[in-house]
Formats: C-alpha cells, sequence, structure tokens
C-alpha cells in the first residue's frame, strides 16, 4: 500500500524518530511503512493520520483494483 508519511514527514521537518514516538511505533516500523514493506494496521492508520490532522484516506492511498 502507498503511503504519503515520508511526504508529510518531510514537509514538516518530523524524523521518523519523533513520528514513531508520538504513534507508538518503532523508526524501523516507519522505515517499513515509507518503504512498503509493511502495511499498517487500521489502528496505526488512524494514529498516524490523526497525528497529520488528516483522514486515513488521505494519508494511505488505496488501491482498490487487486
Amino acid at each position: 500500500m502507498k503511503t504519503r508519511i515520508q511526504e508529510l514527514r518531510k514537509e514538516r521537518r518530523i524524523s521518523q524518530e519523533e513520528l514513531a514516538l508520538a504513534v507508538g511505533v518503532t523508526r524501523q516500523t516507519i522505515t517499513s511503512l515509507e518503504c512498503e514493506k509493511y502495511t499498517a494496521s487500521l489502528v496505526l492508520a488512524y494514529k498516524i493520520a490523526k497525528y497529520f490532522g488528516m483522514t486515513i484516506e488521505e494519508v494511505f492511498l488505496f488501491d482498490d483494483t487487486v
């Protein structure tokens, strides 16, 4: 699943570590999400979207053709 996490972090000058601490995961989890090696749980997706003040759909780009 594609995400806008890296783009949003860079716009706001937030490190992976800062985001990870804010949403309760490791920096490696954030890296995996950004590299599309890991799909966030619904709870984590909600926390990340809330952190950025956005909806899940604005942060996570769903491909419904799969």
